[in-house]
């Protein structure tokens, strides 16, 4: 308790409610439920300790809460983590600590056994990111396979907010894993691409926005997505559009009060009222009649997001409103971050060249960024790694390699050298640059493919191929 910070303990609180409802409303087994409720219970008596104040549902701590103790934790871990929509950061040269996140956000741990499942459905190997644990929380994940074994099916809602012309590898994670998805379970996709909050967020004018939504979508496309199943939108260009999509952008709006997203998202007096209302943006292609050239109307059909557990506060809040305006819950499969160059302290970050390898980055660009920013887990000195050995957990060049190298065994044979010291620090980052190197290059080229005919392709809502 004593690394948790008055606001975290308020959105887990926020969080454990909606599921003792979400249980009660579904009639869970009685053991489930109690369980629910007494981690309700001993959440509420850490926030009166932390902050002096009863939890109070929609109501966020003041900011005189009291914090009783921001020093070091008993496992010897430093402050929490701060993970949000902008900002991702810790001090543990490991990353985030993502089972604590999961208990903080009230999700739950993709265990082998739904790995083994989602295996058994889609008849298909499961996806390095799931077997590795890089996509490792999920919401509603079984219900979405009980129906599907049911014959009925779902989308795939995912997105990107543009705020550069050039995408990084990290970017490419949540749309490598949906291709999967899409290709194994044969259904359709939309992808959001939030133009407008980046307006609201950043020095940029709205048309360098819109523009880095449809150069963004040049690599979106490039990943290999079915054009005959997949929807590209710009919020600038989609919501003046289609009225189905502002009704559902407007009831979210009416259901969430102030206090909620300044509870939800930390939002202050100060913020424009454009930040206040975006969420409910955000939570719109949750809902299939927020597209009714795809779904003919229909509200009914399950949506699956992959993203990355930073966007989580927004489908929190999206899975809070859908049963009081009549729609299903998404359910949601997270991933882990994508670590900066310097360190998993932080994920990769568009805005800083040296801590990212862009999808625009030469293959020598590619070797000098690895080779002079890539954080090191190997010994000062040669002798000194060949005697101890190296210390993959906090390697980023390690890291990358979980990401992007397909082959387990011969992951599994890197770790085991360069623990015992018999691979050294060099000769792993020569690794990670000829495996980074012709994946960005094929990237590269297949990119050149895609020309603005294509773009407005995508990017046309019309009729997807699918069946239900």
């Amino acid at each position: 308790m004593a690394d948790t910070s008055p606001m975290d303990l308020y959105e887990s609180l926020e969080a454990q409610g909606g599921k003792v409802r979400a249980l009660k409303s579904a009639k869970a087994e009685k053991a489930e439920i109690d369980a629910a409720v007494q981690l309700l219970l001993k959440l509420k008596v850490d926030y009166k300790q932390t902050t002096g104040q009863d939890y109070k549902a929609g109501c966020p701590p003041s900011e005189d809460a009291a914090v009783q103790d921001n020093g070091l934790a008993a496992d010897g871990a430093d402050e929490a983590d701060t993970v949000n929509p902008w900002d991702v950061s810790t001090t543990n040269a490991k990353g985030v600590d993502y089972d604590k996140l999961i208990v903080r956000f009230g999700s739950s741990k993709v265990e082998k056994e739904l790995v083994d499942r989602i295996e058994r459905v889609a008849g298909q190997k499961p996806h390095r990111f799931l077997r590795r644990g890089i996509f490792f929380s999920h919401r509603d994940m079984h219900q979405v396979l009980d129906a599907y074994e049911k014959q009925k099916s779902f989308y795939l809602y995912t997105g990107r907010g543009p705020s550069s012309e050039a995408m990084h590898v990290g970017h490419l994670i949540p749309f490598i894993f949906t291709k999967w998805l899409q290709d194994v379970f044969d259904i359709p996709l939309v992808i959001q691409l939030t133009d407008d909050e980046k307006y609201l967020w950043k020095d940029l004018s709205l048309d360098e926005c819109h523009r880095f939504a449809e150069e963004n979508a040049k690599d979106i496309i490039a990943c290999g997505f079915d054009v005959n199943k997949t929807f590209i939108f710009s919020d600038l260009d989609y919501m003046g559009s289609s009225p189905d999509f502002y009704r559902n952008v407007v009831k979210v709006q009416k259901h969430v009060t102030f206090n909620q997203v300044k509870g939800i998202f930390g939002f202050t007096d100060s913020d424009c009222i454009g930040k206040i209302s975006f969420p409910a943006i955000q939570a719109a292609p949750s809902f299939s009649n927020s597209f009714p050239q795809i779904f003919k109307g229909r509200k009914d059909v399950q949506c699956l997001i992959p993203c990355a557990i930073d966007q989580d506060p927004y489908f929190r809040m999206t899975r809070d409103v859908a049963p009081r305006i009549g729609y299903p819950k998404p359910a949601l499969l997270h991933s882990t971050f994508f670590p900066a160059l310097q360190g998993a302290q932080t994920k990769m970050s568009a805005s800083d060249a040296t801590s990212s390898i862009f999808l625009t980055d030469t293959p020598k660009q590619i070797k000098n960024k690895v080779n002079k920013h890539a954080f090191s887990g190997g010994k000062d000195t040669v002798e000194e790694h060949r005697k101890y050995g190296g210390n993959a957990d906090v390697d980023v060049s390690f890291m990358y390699l979980t990401f992007f190298l397909d082959d387990d065994a011969q992951l599994e044979k890197i770790r085991q050298d360069y623990t015992s010291g018999a691979l050294l620090t060099g000769e792993l980052k020569k690794i990670l640059i000829e495996t980074l190197q012709p994946m960005i290059a094929e990237h590269q080229e297949r990119r050149k493919q895609v020309t603005e005919e294509t773009v407005k392709q995508f990017m046309t809502p019309r009729p997807l191929n699918f069946n239900f």
